[in-house]
């Protein structure tokens, strides 16, 4: 787990709320191995590793189509695991509560690159293949179909990068699912201050003289200045300023997120994570989308701020599609207010009665 999804947790937990998360089933883990998997870069691994999880079982109807399965991709350096914790998982998979378990299949991936998938700091470190957004929807598509035997979609959604894989999923597969839900994200190029930020971090570590060309056998200082910058972007500026009134707090807080970092992330997981959205480009397949779609950002995100107008234009190239951007209040996190499900799950549960098969 990321030291920035460690910190979004512990201020969660913060709020009572946290307590009244309803219980749901333990997740089954396990992997899935795709043999030659072959990148857009021309690149080939002779076995790519998916880790996933899954809660709940599969249901077909009379033709073997799957009806229930929910397909839930995480942001850039998090894991499927991400999403099993009260805010998350607690608000949705437990009885009676919108993707309650005991009637859907709920699949959470890792994305190549990220938790206990494939990744560069396995072994390859450099040399591993240059993934993009593109290859990591191939192999969450692979995963589906071949892995689980999973034909049909009830829903697919995500937050933040998996937020930008539900786009592409809408138009490379649009007969695939029934609903689509994209969170803290946006249906164009990474670009503006959010490709600034993450040049920034990128750059650090490429011009690391400790980096080594990816070989080290120390994290190179430019991680810090990844965990940095990722504490710059994560939250909004109202709970920065009360969480850390004054300097010497907001040295002591930056320090603690940053040795958290040293303690959990890889310097070219990171360098990688990062570099794989330079291929994120949705635009283009905008009016193939034909399932409903509804896109959910706060307007305390940073990285996809609402003042672009962006989501709003954009949106009118769906055919089903709606937007939602929700205020600031002293509910919303910033970007990480994607994983807190108490701020949309009512949305949510409005685009599975409208997305209903008669």
């Amino acid at each position: 787990m990321s030291a920035l999804l460690r910190f979004l947790i512990a201020i969660f937990l913060a709020t009572p709320s946290a307590l009244f998360a309803a219980e749901y089933p333990a997740p089954t883990e396990a992997d899935y191995v795709i043999h030659d998997f072959k990148f857009t870069s021309g690149e080939t691994l002779p076995k790519l590793k998916i880790h996933y999880r899954t809660i709940g079982k599969p249901v077909k109807d009379a033709k073997g189509v799957v009806q229930n399965a929910v397909l839930i991709t995480h942001g850039t350096t998090g894991s499927g695991g991400q999403f099993i914790r009260p805010e998350f998982a607690g608000e949705l998979f437990g009885a009676g509560q919108p993707l309650d378990a005991a009637k859907f299949f709920i699949i959470l991936p890792d994305g190549i690159g990220h938790g206990k998938s494939s990744k560069p700091s396995d072994g390859l470190h450099a040399k591993f293949p240059r993934y993009g957004s593109v290859d990591m929807v191939e192999a969450q598509f692979r995963l589906l179909t071949d892995g689980l035997g999973v034909n049909h979609a009830r829903l697919i959604m995500g937050t933040s990068m998996g937020g930008m894989h539900t786009w592409l999923w809408g138009s490379a597969h649009p007969d695939f699912m029934d609903a689509l839900m994209p969170l803290a994200s946006l249906p164009t190029q990474i670009s503006g201050r959010n490709r600034a930020w993450r040049r920034v971090i990128i750059d650090a570590i490429r011009n690391d003289p400790d980096w080594k060309g990816g070989e080290y056998t120390s994290q190179p200082p430019a991680l810090r200045t990844a965990a940095e910058m990722l504490f710059l972007m994560s939250s909004n500026p109202v709970l920065r300023q009360k969480e850390a009134p004054d300097l010497k707090k907001t040295d002591e807080v930056l320090d603690k997120f940053v040795g958290d970092h040293f303690k959990a992330d890889d310097a070219n997981n990171v360098l990688y994570a990062l570099d794989a959205s330079r291929d994120y480009d949705p635009g283009p397949g905008l009016e193939k989308i034909k399932a409903p779609l509804l896109a959910i950002n706060t307007a305390d995100d940073l990285i996809n701020p609402p003042e672009l107008q962006i989501l709003e234009q954009e949106i009118k190239r769906v055919a089903k599609g709606r937007a939602i951007v929700i205020p600031l209040s002293d509910k919303t996190r910033g970007h990480g207010s994607h994983t807190l499900a108490a701020l949309w799950k009512s949305e949510l549960e409005r685009l599975l009665k409208e997305s209903e098969r008669q």
